[in-house]
């Protein structure tokens, strides 16, 4: 049974999967599902973003320099892992659907919104996006299969600026903003307004984004508008000249906004409808030496991923592998938090 399937070749000589077959598909940070101990699951069934954003923290898009590997998950395989999760995790579960891409690129994502809306024990289906494929057709179909809100992305107002921050030149943060609007005046999805701020970047274009998001109506039912912090990742890439705030002087400067606007931007877990739940169980502790078949690249040049030939099913990533896809290791468990799980090749099996 093959777990990953070569569909193609992405920009940059990225190997493109199809993910099936792994059920449950959780484990690895790329695709999947992902429990943080919330009642909030994130959904990742696309890698894919057809954007090139100047401070993105997963390299992601056609000029990514880290990647070698893109992967698409069968809905069914999505559905029946939502479905497992839920065993363990109880009702009141939102399907955050965030992925390490845009959601927007998945070509079943209708299906997949209108699929996990049908789960008893799914209250709410929200997801996040730049909004650069979003269309009015598109928003309509959404609502009708069930999205709850879009939290959306957009880092400033100015279409020159949104181009050189997006990193495309066909990015059109005006049409963007036209949609969102239809969608916020013309249907029952909820907009959540995230922009990131990049300090010395968009100090003043963050403020307008904000104002924005209030003027047309956002957050019908959640909120409506926060910011993001920059943060530099060490896989992600980094802004010139630019340093990271720390997160007193980030929120402090939160503060300051909030009385200069009279704008709430601060929000808590019950406002926002989040609680703390049971995990799902996770089968490998540190230093647990597991047998592992290699099934293909991981998504960082590298590395490469593989699943346990015996006992439950969880992928895991895997280093310092220099054989061939195919193989059966000997690995350690060097990492499981959250459920996501990097091992150590030691020995071919």
């Amino acid at each position: 049974m093959e777990l990953l399937k070569v569909l193609g070749v992405f920009s940059n000589n990225r190997v493109v999967y199809s993910v099936s077959n792994i059920v449950p598909t959780l484990g690895y940070i790329a695709f999947g599902v992902i429990d943080r101990g919330t009642n909030v699951l994130q959904v990742r069934p696309t890698t894919i973003c057809p954007l090139n954003c100047i401070f993105c923290s997963v390299d992601a898009g056609p000029y990514s320099k880290h990647r070698w590997a893109e992967y698409i998950v069968d809905p069914k395989t999505v559905i029946e892992t939502i479905r497992y999760a839920i065993i363990y995790k109880g009702g009141g579960i939102e399907a955050l659907i965030d992925t390490i891409g845009d959601p927007l690129t998945y070509p079943w994502l209708i299906d997949l919104v209108k699929e996990l809306k049908r789960i008893p024990g799914v209250s709410s289906v929200a997801l996040e996006t730049h909004g650069a494929l979003l269309t009015e057709s598109m928003a309509l179909k959404l609502e009708k299969a069930g999205l709850d809100r879009i939290n959306l992305s957009i880092d400033t107002l100015d279409p020159k600026k949104a181009k050189y921050l997006q990193g495309v030149q066909w990015f059109d943060v005006s049409r963007v903003k036209r949609v969102v609007e239809f969608i916020v005046k013309e249907t029952r999805i909820d907009v959540h307004i995230t922009p990131l701020w990049i300090p010395g970047v968009n100090d003043n274009d963050v403020i307008e984004v904000v104002k924005w998001a209030i003027k047309i109506g956002a957050g019908k039912r959640w909120p409506p508008v926060s910011i993001q912090k920059y943060n530099v990742h060490k896989y992600g890439r980094k802004v010139p000249g630019v340093k990271p705030l720390s997160w007193r002087k980030f929120w402090d400067k939160i503060s300051e906004l909030e009385k200069q606007l009279g704008i709430r931007l601060r929000w808590s877990m019950e406002e926002w409808g989040m609680r703390y739940t049971k995990r799902i169980p996770i089968p490998y502790n540190r230093g647990d030496r597991i047998a592992v078949k290699v099934i293909g690249r991981g998504w960082l040049k590298g590395e490469y991923i593989g699943v346990p030939i015996e006992k439950e099913k969880r992928i895991i990533a895997l280093s310092r592998f220099k054989g061939r896809i195919g193989d059966t290791v000997l690995a350690e468990i060097i990492d499981n938090k959250d459920g996501l799980f990097i091992g150590r090749v030691l020995s071919k099996y």
